[in-house]
């Protein structure tokens, strides 16, 4: 198409007619797609929807099969996210890929790096000075000399934007950016946002977060199923009107929680401590879903990783079903009943390019032996059940887990220990990275499984989650508890999403 036909000079990024397909699945047919100059532009829909698959034709990864690319008002075509960033794209991925070895300087300038003297040596001096100012710029309270490996996951995505964004990009391409981030540091995340947009910066913000979208956006598009649905402005449309937009029904409710009758006390720790808490103590009754809030880094995931047995506790009692009980160990964790969602489903939870059903069978092999081998009969029809019982979306069991959208991913995750039947289920970051549709399916089966009498902990990053689905409310701040809120308080307003942050801030 000549460059004469672009119109609208307003228009910075204009994609027309874009089809993809990868085998016999078709991810994009015929997409138009336009951004304008300067604004924060919220691209939505389910997982699966071709969101991703049409952000990496942008920045090279993928090549489309039909349709043209204008990147302000000219042809575009790159060979990878090298030439996307230099002529002026760049993109921040929901699932990091960090180099672990590197330092926080060396990482940020990774391909950029600073060199002196005839001979190309590195002027890790001149890195190191150019990350501190970059760090200081975004406030972020770090050394540019510490490594990547021993970054959280929440400090890591904030490294990854601030890559992004060195990199003097006039379109940034954010993907699920507040993932792995607290209010708090979403709030800086936000503030960097309007900076850069106060600086002509242009932005598509990929979230599933509808809160986030009306907060920090001043646009829509919506994609279904491989095609655009609509676009416009935000003020113009409601969370209503966009879900719909994007599931292509109407969902009744994203926090479809039911009140469960809550019986006797099933899980309980006393005086728990260990690195990132201290002095730890509550309990969770049969049918109850227990909400840990509170800021990345005070203690609610650390609290529940050292009960699974992943990291150790310097002191405190574990009780399950009034007996005290010691955890060295995941696989002691399993054997006693409890289950544990980690928050990073690509290290933690999956094995990706391991097939459905070894994936859901893996904690469970105690239960399908048949002598020394495997009963494959048993394994495939138990797999088979409880993926269809979560609606786990998929060709066949024996698809590589890699393959499937986050939010079926998720169910594999929950699949594989709702198998193994828990009498407590620890849900860390449940709904990370999942669309609204998925959200409000895991959130359903979270009531379905207190209703059958499992205790389950969740721990979230969400207020409105937290709020939504839970029964009681406990609030850490830097590594202690510091509340507790019943739902009967949220229900008749004497608590809300702002007594919960003060909380959270120590209040």
């Amino acid at each position: 198409m000549p460059e004469k036909q672009q119109e609208n000079s307003n228009i910075i990024l204009d994609c027309q007619g874009i089809s993809k397909s990868f085998g016999g699945t078709r991810a994009l047919k015929d997409v138009t797609f336009r951004v304008k100059k300067g604004q924060v532009h919220a691209l939505l829909g389910e997982n699966g929807a071709g969101k991703s698959t049409l952000m990496k034709i942008i920045i090279g990864l993928y090549k489309a099969d039909k349709g043209e690319v204008f990147f302000e008002g000219k042809p575009y075509h790159v060979n990878g996210p090298a030439e996307a960033i230099r002529a002026g794209i760049s993109m921040i991925h929901q699932e990091l890929n960090t180099e672990p070895y590197l330092s926080i300087a060396e990482s940020i300038f990774l391909n950029r790096e600073d060199v002196h003297g005839k001979f190309p040596f590195l002027d890790k001096k001149e890195t190191n000075r150019k990350a501190a100012e970059l760090l200081r710029q975004f406030d972020f309270n770090l050394s540019p000399k510490i490594l990547m490996e021993e970054l959280t996951l929440a400090q890591s995505q904030m490294i990854e934007i601030i890559k992004a964004v060195s990199c003097n990009a006039r379109l940034v391409i954010m993907d699920e950016p507040t993932s792995s981030l607290d209010s708090e540091e979403t709030e800086r995340l936000f503030r960097t946002i309007r900076s850069l947009q106060a600086q002509g910066v242009t932005i598509i913000y990929i979230s599933h977060r509808m809160e986030e979208i009306f907060q920090v956006c001043d646009s829509y598009s919506v994609f279904r199923d491989g095609q655009f649905v609509n676009s416009g402005e935000l003020a113009e449309v409601t969370t209503g009107d966009l879900i719909s937009m994007m599931v292509g029904r109407k969902v009744e409710s994203v926090f479809p929680k039911v009140d469960c009758e809550i019986g006797e006390v099933v899980f309980k720790v006393e005086g728990l401590t260990g690195k990132g808490f201290q002095d730890i103590s509550f309990e969770v009754h049969r049918g109850e879903i227990l909400g840990l809030s509170g800021l990345v880094g005070s203690g609610r995931s650390e609290t529940m990783r050292a009960i699974f047995g992943m990291d150790p506790l310097t002191s405190g009692k574990i009780y399950l079903e009034g007996k005290e009980i010691t955890i060295k160990n995941p696989r002691e964790a399993i054997s006693k009943g409890i289950a544990m969602i980690n928050e990073d489903r690509k290290n933690f939870g999956l094995c990706l390019f391991r097939s459905l059903r070894e994936n859901i069978s893996l904690p469970n092999l105690r239960t399908l032996h048949k002598g020394a081998l495997i009963n494959q009969n048993k394994e495939k029809i138990e797999v088979k059940d409880i993926a269809t019982q979560l609606r786990v979306k998929t060709a066949s069991i024996e698809a590589d887990a890699f393959s499937l959208s986050g939010g079926n991913q998720q169910k594999v995750v929950l699949s594989k220990w709702l198998m193994s039947k828990p009498k407590v289920l620890i849900m860390d970051e449940p709904t990370r990275g999942v669309d609204v549709g998925a959200k409000s399916e895991i959130h359903a089966l979270m009531s379905k499984f207190a209703a059958e009498g499992m205790a389950i902990i969740v721990v979230s990053s969400e207020l409105p989650e937290i709020i939504g689905m839970s029964d009681r409310i406990l609030i850490y701040h830097e590594g202690r508890l510091n509340g507790e809120i019943a739902r009967e308080e949220i229900l008749n307003g004497s608590a809300d999403q702002e007594t919960i942050l003060a909380k959270e801030f120590g209040e």
